[in-house]
């Protein structure tokens, strides 16, 4: 197998394991942060601070795979 072959294997494989995670987590609490607000609408403004936060602190967890990956493919030679 040739390396170039083996370093997109290699990049594909880690932005789709890198994301899949991520994109779960992401979702998972937007999940839980609609059925809090449809619970108890009056505390919209204090739950949405908070998922922005842990929005952003998932969305870098994506980031850094795609680093990863941008790694892989200048790097590797």
């Amino acid at each position: 197998m040739d390396l170039s072959v083996v370093k997109f294997l290699a990049m594909g494989i880690a932005i789709g394991l890198g994301v899949l995670g991520p994109g779960i987590g992401l979702a998972m609490a937007t999940k839980a942060i609609i059925e809090s607000i449809a619970r108890q609408p009056e505390v919209e403004g204090q739950i949405s601070k908070y998922f922005y936060i842990g929005a952003g602190l998932i969305e870098a967890c994506a980031i850094y795979a795609l680093l990863v990956v941008i790694l892989i493919g200048f790097v590797l030679k």
